[in-house]
């Protein structure tokens, strides 16, 4: 493994633990001739095993010294296809080329929900991924309404992907070990959106004006873009709290946008 000093800007911590890194691989289950991509490969922890069982692996590595020197110590255990590059401006659908990803990674946690929403605009070229995320990132994944972590990346994940928690992983298995917990998460992108009936955009504008003032009722929240008729009309409390709504219920508000 490469030597390299974590570096706090890229929000770098290394996974080291052999029995974390096995049970990972295991719920990844790649297979050869998966078109695999890796975000933040780090030290090659995950790179390893993943190219070994799939015969080839892109990964996508911001920090210079690291897309260096993975193909040294990775020679010889397969194609590795380093891509100097920020994952928040890489362009997945191009590198698909026709075909579809299977993406995974330990995502730095100061980028994790940019990056989320950025994979989530490229849905349609992804299979399936599976990412380390802080717990608590994890959890507003997979939450549900009414749950504590029901949140805007809760309700525009649903509309994406399915979300499925897979295993904790407490700090020990890193270096430097993070001050916060970590969980690893199964995301599907669905086959269809959920509606036909409203856009992405459309939905996110609601979404994110309902939870930028989420202890307000819907009817002080919207009130920019719905007056209280139209929230009645969706079938919605107007006094309801944003954490009560499903997503059914933010497709039927946006659908009474003007």
């Amino acid at each position: 493994m490469i030597e390299h000093r974590a570096r706090k800007r890229f929000g770098q911590n290394f996974l080291h633990d052999p029995a974390v890194i096995q049970r990972i691989v295991r719920a990844i289950a790649p297979q050869p001739g998966d078109h695999l991509v890796e975000i933040g490969p780090g030290l090659g922890a995950l790179t390893a095993p993943l190219l070994a069982a799939s015969g080839r692996l892109d990964v996508i590595e911001l920090d210079r010294d690291l897309a260096a020197h993975l193909p040294v110590a990775l020679a010889g255990q397969g194609e590795l296809v380093v891509h100097q590059a920020d994952a928040l401006r890489f362009d997945f659908s191009r590198l698909a080329g026709g075909g579809r990803l299977r993406v995974v990674g330990n995502l730095p946690y100061n980028i994790s929900t940019p990056l989320l929403f950025h994979l989530f605009a490229q849905h349609d070229v992804i299979d399936d991924m599976h990412f380390m995320l802080q717990r608590e990132v994890v959890d507003r994944l997979v939450a549900r309404p009414g749950q504590r972590g029901w949140s805007r990346l809760s309700v525009m994940a649903a509309w994406y992907v399915s979300a499925t928690y897979l295993l904790d992983v407490g700090p020990g298995a890193f270096r430097p070990a993070p001050k916060v917990d970590s969980a690893v998460v199964r995301l599907i992108p669905h086959a269809h959106p959920p509606s036909d009936a409203v856009t992405s955009e459309a939905l996110a504008r609601v979404v994110t004006a309902a939870f930028s003032q989420r202890r307000k009722t819907l009817r002080n929240s919207l009130r920019n873009l719905l007056d209280e008729a139209a929230i009645r009309a969706a079938g919605v409390d107007p006094l309801a709290r944003v954490e009560r709504l499903s997503l059914d219920d933010f497709v039927q508000l946006t659908r009474q946008l003007p």
